[in-house]
């Protein structure tokens, strides 16, 4: 049962060890391995939960930060809001222009990369996650032949159905093997269930029964999130999908921030004779004026590994955006001219937006590796800006000026936030800046 593992045996059940068991019998099995019975899984998942990190060895400072970072790219990403990102797959690549010609994301471009449109695609990751929930983690094509099957092949035809899961969907354990070992990065023991798992690319297994096995249903929808066919697209076209896909999602948060009522947002602004940029989105409020930039990024393995290379890596992601927000803060302090639409008496907050979430970016054990900034600021994901702009019952700015003012509460994710307040949709009352965005 989708979401059940919190009733499973001594919750052992979980996603992702789940997802390791099923890549280490992929990877490492073979034909004469037999059918595990309930109880061999269940000695095989706690074995899971009985294996040992390097928290246990290490002894110098970082150790605690390195297992946070390892074990929140193990489990949080099975805690995204999965129908919120399947919303979004939608609303950023079909409702949103982009500001810039695109490379990739032209007419046609749904039908060539994913072989049909994009909320059929959405639609057929939402049936096999729904039969593998239902039919015990399986999707038998044959079910095509059963009584009620029609009115589902007269929304998809069955064959694009077919042809779409075998295509991005569908692998099986020879070509599992190759994409396992070509992903691997280290062969430290303790580390290998961090890696990626090549099920999150081909969620359903075939040769295993009828039809297609899915291991782990939780991985199947998220083939259709911005994620999901953010890798999709660049394994096809490179980095110019990328680049159009970043192009969207700055387009995407601008959309979002003017949801906030009574709100004036300003995109970025031209300044100086060198022409250079400011943040993103200026946000002016009754409370403060806040600096977003917008990042599309997402931890990399080298994150997931806690790896030596780690801190590199979330400075090359993350490192420009603190000092664009600190510098365009200085800007508006100094009476830069092309800034005079922009108060200067109340205060200052940076919020940088990413596409995935840095799950513990603003706690104290990795935020001393970014740069400082004369101004506090914030990561969220585009998640979490989701929801924080359709809070009901109280100012946002006053919000996130609390949250500034606690020294504990401003190390949290900005999840926390967000579910002790009502949400809903607000009518658009935001006053856009005199440049007509």
């Amino acid at each position: 049962m989708e979401s059940s593992w919190l009733e499973s045996p001594y919750r052992k059940y979980t996603p992702w060890a789940l997802a390791d068991a099923a890549r280490v019998s992929l990877a490492c099995g073979n034909e004469y391995r037999k059918g595990a019975s309930e109880e061999d899984l269940l000695r095989i998942l706690d074995m899971y939960v009985r294996l040992e990190d390097h928290f246990l060895r290490d002894t110098d400072e970082d150790a605690l930060g390195r297992w946070l970072l390892r074990a929140s790219g193990e489990q949080m990403t099975y805690q995204e809001p999965v129908f919120q990102d399947l919303a979004r797959a939608a609303a950023m690549l079909t409702q949103t222009a982009g500001t810039r010609p695109a490379r990739c994301l032209r007419p046609g471009w749904e039908e060539e990369l994913l072989g049909t449109s994009l909320s059929h695609y959405v639609g057929i990751a939402q049936l096999l996650w729904a039969s593998a929930i239902s039919c015990a983690g399986r999707f038998d094509p044959d079910s095509f032949e059963a009584p009620g099957a029609e009115r589902i092949c007269t929304e998809i035809p069955a064959t694009t159905i077919l042809s779409v899961a075998e295509k991005h969907f569908v692998t099986d354990a020879a070509a599992f093997r190759q994409v396992n070992e070509r992903a691997r990065m280290t062969t430290d023991p303790l580390l290998r269930r961090y890696e990626y798992n090549p099920l999150r690319g081909t969620p359903l297994v075939k040769g295993y029964g009828p039809g297609f096995l899915a291991p782990v249903s939780q991985l199947i929808p998220a083939k259709a999130s911005p994620l999901g066919i953010y890798y999709t697209g660049v394994a096809r076209y490179g980095g110019a999908f990328a680049q159009d896909l970043g192009d969207l999602f700055e387009a995407y948060v601008g959309r979002q921030l003017r949801l906030l009522p009574d709100a004036t947002v300003h995109p970025e602004i031209v300044y100086g004779r060198s022409k250079a940029l400011s943040v993103d989105w200026i946000v002016v409020t009754e409370e403060l004026v806040l600096l977003v930039e917008v990042k599309s990024v997402r931890p990399t393995a080298h994150l997931r590994l806690a790896s030596e290379q780690r801190i590199d890596e979330v400075r090359r992601m993350l490192g420009r955006a603190y000092e664009q927000i600190d510098n365009t803060a200085a800007l508006i302090a100094g009476g830069q001219k092309e800034f005079a639409r922009v108060p200067t008496d109340r205060p200052v907050h940076g919020l940088i937006v990413t596409m995935e979430p840095f799950h513990i970016v603003n706690a104290p054990v990795q935020r001393p590796q970014l740069p400082a900034t004369t101004v506090p600021v914030t990561v969220c994901s585009i998640s979490e800006l989701e929801n924080t702009v359709t809070i009901t019952d109280a100012p946002v700015g006053r919000l996130l000026l609390e949250r500034a003012a606690d020294a504990q509460r401003s190390t949290y994710a900005g999840s926390r936030r967000a579910p002790t307040h009502p949400h809903d949709i607000p009518r658009a009352t935001t006053r856009y800046g005199n440049d007509g965005h």
